[in-house]
């Protein structure tokens, strides 16, 4: 009897010990299986503005050491509401649903599992040439005006539908990878490059009848950038020759045979901090790519690092790299309109980053506003200020117009010429856009958290540099719609695109992938909506590129 009077005591104590140790775990641990799950949504709607291994960059710090000091419902209030300074309203707008909103606030709070490396010879796994360039068409097998066929991203079906710009009719859609980022276009415009958040890079021969895959590779496991050899002169003839890729994860550049995706080179990117040398940064990602048109040089920013490389691809099995130290964090940019500077974001620094391609310099850093996100921007010939290049910015309502001509405008070069304020509160415009035949700029305001905001396009004369009209999406494409008991709400317009005439500007209504969407084409002289392009295919369209602004770098 004693000694079941102990074993009951034991057992007893036993028991409360456990009940105390379950009563003490965090309210954020997961199961293998929660932790897979969450993985994948942190890799598809958060890696991209705060890494991989939740570093920062765009976004702030994720690390646990800050995410369990805010605990779970504040990081629940924040992924489901946003923020005015650019971060998505992922529960609000139907992405992710409650469940999902909490698990990732969960999620957040542990410690990041590794990301899976990758090889060459990984690469080289992946890569499959579908038609050899010696099957494909010697000429355009089109009665179509393939030059202003307009490239539309499908996000989140991993598609790419190809549309004809003058009769709006769909050609094809063509499979690529997940949630494409960009599309880039070859030297001579025969061949569109698709790069998916998830690192396949898709070949699309638009001289077929029906443009589509002539070849992919899978160059990294996470990506937002590719781009092609553009120079042709006394250094050699390089059009369509090369093509590259910037990882996001493993920190790399890829480099590629620009006729068939062939994996030529792989080089890490993982550097030390320009403003910190004895900071290593492992993950130490390529944000974005130009190619030069002064030398056989791909333009490649070094997002956490801070450095803009000058990549010489003359010789690709053994490339010389020029770094210039420039500033954190390095995001998108695009070209002045002579297209010898190149103008970069460091939307962490509040600043962008103009580097001379021809001495092959930083030229200055210009302070703009709280977080710029030009996408490529916009180039404006003013009246007074001379050339002028534009941002919009994820965390201020303004965008900044830089003048761009320190010969013929040089009281303007490098200075903010004029901040234009766009109404109400916040920031989340994401890309202004532009065309020398328009007389006006356009703005989208997508991560703006105000709903009204978010629907509207903002129409800004090029000559005043103000805000002139507020063009309103129709309001069927805005409702939200319940599927499936979930209640799913379209975000609104995103990305601007003119046709190859300058005298149309399309914008895609940016939704859910569970309902259809549209893609709006606006005429730039009355700014009357002139076509919707509808259909059950038009799912999550975002960015969409026109083949000859994109080979020509119009914007």
């Amino acid at each position: 009897m004693m000694k079941l009077k102990v074993a009951t005591a034991v057992l007893s104590a036993s028991l409360l010990a456990s009940f105390a140790l379950k009563a003490q775990e965090p309210d954020w641990k997961l199961s293998d299986e929660e932790m897979k799950k969450a993985s994948q949504i942190y890799f598809d709607r958060c890696a991209g503005c705060h890494g991989m291994l939740r570093k920062g960059a765009t976004g702030p710090n994720l690390e646990p050491e800050r995410t369990r000091k805010m605990g779970t419902e504040a990081l629940k209030a924040i992924i489901h509401y946003g923020t005015a300074g650019g971060m998505p309203d992922l529960g609000a707008s139907g992405e992710l649903t409650p469940d999902e909103t909490l698990l990732m606030a969960k999620f957040i709070q542990n410690d990041p599992p590794p990301p899976p490396e990758t090889s060459l010879d990984k690469i080289k796994a992946t890569w499959k040439l579908y038609i050899p360039p010696e099957k494909r068409p010697t000429k355009p097998m089109t009665n179509r005006n393939w030059k202003n066929y307009m490239g539309v991203v499908l996000r989140d079906v991993g598609k790419v539908a190809i549309i004809d710009g003058d009769t709006k009719e769909l050609v094809n859609i063509v499979n690529t990878g997940f949630a494409v980022h960009i599309l880039r276009m070859s030297a001579s415009g025969r061949y569109m490059y698709s790069i998916g958040r998830d690192g396949k890079v898709t070949l699309i021969d638009l001289w077929m009848e029906k443009p589509d895959v002539v070849a992919e590779v899978k160059a990294c496991n996470d990506a937002r950038s590719v781009d092609t050899s553009k120079y042709k002169g006394s250094k050699g003839d390089f059009l369509d020759k090369y093509a590259v890729v910037g990882c996001y994860w493993p920190p790399a550049i890829v480099t590629l045979d620009g006729q068939t995706l062939e994996p030529l080179k792989i080089v890490s990117t993982s550097n030390y901090a320009y403003d910190k040398p004895n900071e290593f940064i492992r993950e130490a990602r390529v944000a974005s790519i130009v190619a030069s048109h002064h030398n056989p040089e791909w333009v490649i920013n070094i997002k956490e690092a801070g450095q803009v490389w000058l990549y010489d691809y003359s010789d690709p099995l053994n490339p010389k790299i020029k770094q210039l130290n420039a500033e954190r964090f390095l995001h998108d940019g695009g070209w002045d309109s002579s297209k010898r500077y190149f103008l970069v974001a460091a939307n962490m620094r509040n600043k962008v980053v103009a580097v001379d391609t021809e001495e092959e310099k930083v030229a200055a850093i210009v302070e703009t506003g709280n977080k710029p996100h030009p996408g490529r921007g916009a180039n404006i010939d003013h009246p007074k200020y001379g050339p002028i290049w534009c941002t919009g910015h994820l965390g201020e309502n303004t965008i900044a117009c830089i003048g761009t001509d320190p010969k013929g405008h040089p009281e303007y070069a490098w200075k903010v010429v004029k901040k234009i304020t766009l109404p109400g509160d916040g920031g989340g415009n994401l890309f202004v856009k532009t065309h020398p035949n328009s007389k006006y700029m356009y703005a989208d305001r997508p991560l703006n958290p105000d709903k009204e905001a978010q629907s509207k396009i903002y129409v800004i004369d090029k000559d005043k540099l103000e805000v002139v009209s507020e063009l309103k999406v129709p309001e069927k494409y805005l409702q939200p719609k319940t599927i499936n008991g979930k209640e799913v709400k379209p975000r609104g317009p995103v990305h601007f695109e003119f046709n190859d005439k300058g005298d149309e500007v399309w914008v895609a209504v940016w939704g859910n992938k569970l309902i259809p969407s549209a893609i709006l084409v606006f005429d730039d002289k009355t700014l009357k909506l002139k076509k919707a392009i509808e259909g059950d295919w038009v799912r999550t369209p975002t960015g969409h590129f026109n083949v000859l602004n994109t080979q020509k770098d119009i914007y």
